[in-house]
C-alpha cells in the first residue's frame, strides 16, 4: 500500500523536494522560544524579527544552509557564585529554523534593543512562455 502525500498527485512533477521540506518542518520543535514576527515590509520584501533580549551580537549566529535560514543563540552560564531567589530570565541556547522559498535572498541583519531583524528580498518571478515543437518520432525509438 502506498502512502498518500501532499504532492503525491501525478500532476505535480518534480515537487518531491517540497514534500521533504514539509516533513522537515513537521519535525521542528513546537518550542516557541524565542518569539518572532514575520512582516511584509514592501511588495518584494520581508522581515523576520526575533526577540533575543539578553543576547549580544557575538552570542548570535545566522546561517543559510540550502534554503533553510537558521538562527542560533548561545549564552554562557554566568550564574557561578550568584544566588538567585527567583530565576525567571532564562539563559539558554536556541535554534530557530526558517525554510525559505527558492530565490529568496537574505539582504542583511541587525540587532537593536533586544530584537534581531533579518531582511529578506523576494524577487518577482518572470512569466515565461515557451512553445514546444512537436516533431517526428526519433529513429530507433520503440513504442507504438
Amino acid at each position: 500500500m502506498s502512502r498518500m502525500t501532499l504532492f503525491g498527485s501525478p500532476l505535480f512533477l518534480g515537487f518531491d523536494h517540497l514534500e521533504q521540506v514539509r516533513e522537515r518542518l513537521a519535525k521542528v520543535s513546537a518550542d516557541g522560544y524565542p518569539p518572532y514576527n514575520i512582516e511584509q515590509t514592501g511588495p518584494d520584501s520581508l522581515r523576520i524579527t526575533l526577540a533575543v533580549a539578553g543576547f549580544s551580537m557575538d552570542q548570535l549566529s545566522i546561517t543559510l544552509e540550502d534554503n533553510q535560514l537558521i538562527v542560533r543563540g548561545k549564552q554562557a552560564d554566568d550564574s557561578e557564585g550568584r544566588i538567585f531567589l527567583h530565576r525567571g530570565i532564562a539563559a539558554r541556547q536556541f535554534q530557530r529554523p526558517f525554510v525559505l522559498a527558492e530565490g529568496i535572498e537574505v539582504k542583511g541583519a541587525w540587532l537593536d534593543k533586544g530584537l534581531l531583524h533579518i531582511d529578506l528580498h523576494r524577487p518577482q518571478a518572470e512569466t515565461r512562455v515557451r512553445t514546444i515543437r512537436i516533431g517526428e518520432k526519433p529513429n530507433g525509438q520503440g513504442g507504438g
